[in-house]
């Protein structure tokens, strides 16, 4: 437990906060620090403002599971700052209850100011959960296949429209991920669900699960084999979306490659 780490970071989470973000009045005072009060803290959190104040002075002993998730509600804490507030005090950070589905605004809208990038979002079970007029027309009306799942188009061929030189190291990529989501979000029905599917369904699928394969999300290049547009040599790039666990896809071609002159001639059809 890094008791000096913990109590910054409780602080500035606090100073953050304001009290109509959490449903409280304003009472019509000045307050003479920003953000919450310590009080206010401990009330949401159900503790003594004692206990709560000697954990923000280093003073107090270490937190159990229950504690830190009181605060972590209290504190309205993303769920990347949740696991950083068990690393500090010292526990080991428990799974998530379920995949977050849903988009964020501000990720759906960066996928439009996107035209000569192929762009795709997904989550830690491999749903598309949004894409970009580019991305249909690279990959289909539907990216995944019909299914809305990029797994379940990878292992049991739902409707793969468009082959990929990826396509074996993909399937190592998708299960690496749906290793680390079962171990995230254990509790999580539809993730159970397609796991369960794919095991039933993919012989290849139960094959690469037992290698335990581990993949970090970078940069790769793949040629795209389009009924349009012909071979496609692309780049995919991974950004992360850690509050949510997604990731998003951005497929590019080098510019003034023939790939390059496709894709705008894919823009113009999709627009």
């Amino acid at each position: 437990m890094v008791r000096q780490e913990l109590a910054h970071f409780l602080r500035d989470r606090r100073a953050a906060l304001r009290p109509h973000e959490i449903g409280l009045a304003a009472t019509g005072t000045a307050r003479r620090t920003p953000g919450l009060r310590r009080e206010e803290v401990a009330e949401l959190a159900h503790m003594s403002v004692d206990y709560y104040t000697r954990l923000e002075q280093a003073r107090g002993p270490r937190p159990s599971p229950r504690i830190l998730d009181a605060l972590a509600h209290a504190l309205r804490l993303t769920p990347a700052e949740r696991d950083h507030l068990f690393r500090l005090a010292g526990s080991t950070v428990p799974p998530g209850t379920s995949i977050v589905r849903g988009v964020r605004p501000h990720v759906a809208r960066m996928l439009e100011r996107l035209p000569e990038t192929g762009a795709i979002v997904t989550d830690a079970a491999y749903d598309v959960v949004a894409w970009n007029p580019l991305a249909r027309a690279l990959l289909g009306t539907d990216p995944a296949g019909g299914t809305t799942n990029l797994a379940r188009r990878r292992f049991l061929g739902g409707r793969r429209t468009y082959e990929s030189s990826s396509t074996e190291e993909f399937g190592h990529i998708v299960v690496a991920r749906l290793r680390r989501a079962a171990d995230r979000y254990p509790h999580d029905p539809r993730l159970a669900a397609l796991l369960a599917e794919l095991h039933a369904g993919s012989a290849e699928f139960r094959q690469i699960w037992e290698t335990r394969p581990v993949h970090a999300p970078g940069h790769r290049t793949k040629t795209l084999d389009h009924p349009e547009a012909g071979a496609l040599r692309l780049n995919c790039d991974v950004l992360l979306v850690p509050e949510d666990d997604q990731e998003v896809v951005l497929m590019t071609a080098d510019p003034g490659s023939p790939a390059m002159r496709a894709l705008r001639r894919l823009v113009g059809q999709a627009t």
